[in-house]
Parts: structure tokens; sequence; C-alpha cells
């Protein structure tokens, strides 16, 4: 009987383009699982409660925890517990906006303080918590309780951080029409002299800066 030949077994040849490519997929699967997993995964920050102004001092009482869904910008806002001495805002953040550690610093640094002053005109629709201003102050006149001098910038680049209701009518005073700014504390003591000698106040926008 004629035994027959078997053919021999081929070879397998390993083809490493082949490995690359499934591995390329392997870790592209990989790493949109772990994007949308990020995506969907939410982070308590805080958000203001309130407008927030440059220079004041916040604590967890000024904040509003809130889930969300920040991805990868999660470290870039405030989460955590507070330092027990809070934070000073360093510019305008915005009511209910979320708190940005960038628009925080250090309570160590704060040299401004909070002052309210009258203001014998109205102040313009534009300004609102957050505008700066300049103050301007026109001396009374000495010896004449209804006569004052040129007025001149008494703080330049204050902060509005809170607006008076003003009043019409019969039950209007000088009180109700007034403004709380924030101001270096060295100018404190200039302002509350005006106040005491009675010069007449004023607060007007500094105007942004023309972009070219």
């Amino acid at each position: 009987m004629a035994t027959l030949a078997l053919p021999a077994p081929r070879r397998f040849r390993f083809d490493a383009r082949i490995a690359v490519g499934v591995l390329l997929v392997a870790l592209s699967a990989a790493g949109t699982t772990a994007l949308v997993g990020a995506l969907e995964r939410t982070t308590t920050v805080y958000r203001a409660a309130e407008p927030l102004t440059a220079g004041v001092r916040i604590t967890a009482d000024d904040l509003v925890p809130t889930p969300v869904r920040l991805g990868q910008q999660s470290p870039l806002y405030l989460a955590g517990t507070l330092p027990q001495a809070g934070y000073v805002v360093t510019r305008t953040v915005a009511q209910g906006e979320l708190v940005p550690l960038s628009a925080l610093g250090s309570v160590s640094g704060v040299d401004t303080a909070r002052i309210v002053v009258p203001l014998s005109t109205r102040l313009a629709g534009t300004i609102g918590v957050g505008t700066v201003v300049d103050l301007w102050a026109a001396p009374k006149k000495a010896g004449s309780a209804t006569e004052f001098g040129a007025p001149v910038v008494l703080v330049s680049g204050a902060t509005v951080s809170k607006i008076g209701t003003p009043r019409s009518g019969m039950l209007a005073t000088q009180q109700d029409n007034t403004v709380e700014v924030q101001v270096p504390r060295d100018e404190v003591a200039g302002v509350l002299q005006a106040v005491a000698g009675g010069a007449q106040l004023s607060a007007v926008a500094v105007a942004a800066p023309v972009q070219r």
C-alpha cells in the first residue's frame, strides 16, 4: 500500500504591524473610556452666593457648594474645606459664578478697607457692584454752608461693593444715596475727613482702556 505524504505544517509568521495596530486600538478605547468617565464625574465646587468684589474677605458663608461636571478643569476652581480665615477676593466674581482659584488670595495680603460714603449726586446707571470708580470731593468753602470749592479726585480706582437705594420725595435724606466702596487703607482717613467736613462726594466710573 502506498503511503500518502502529509503536507508540512505552515509556519506562523509574527507580523509586528498587526500587534502595533491592536495595541493602538486598545489604548484608544481605554483613553475614550477614561475621558467619558471624567466628563460624567461630578465634583463639588463653590459658586458665589452674591457678587464678590476685590479686597473682600470671604468664608464658607459667602459661597454655595455646587456639584458640576468640569472634567479636567476641576482643579482650577475652589473646592474642599476652606481655611478658617477664609480667602480674599483679588478680582470681581459675579453672583452665581464658579469661584476660580486665580481670583483668590491670602488674608494676610489684605491692604484695603470697605467704607460707606454719602453721595451728593446719583450714580450713573452703568455703575454696579464690582465697578471701578473715582471718588470726587468738592470741599465746603470756609464760613459758608452752601458754597463749595472745585471738585478734586479723592480716591482713584475704588471698587463698588454695595449700592444704597436712594429715595425720593419728602423722606429723602443724604444718607439714602450711599455707596460702599473698597479703598486702600491709607486713604480711609482722607475719605472720613471729607465726609465729616461736609464735602460733596460723587462717584464716577473709570473708563475701560481702549483696545487697539
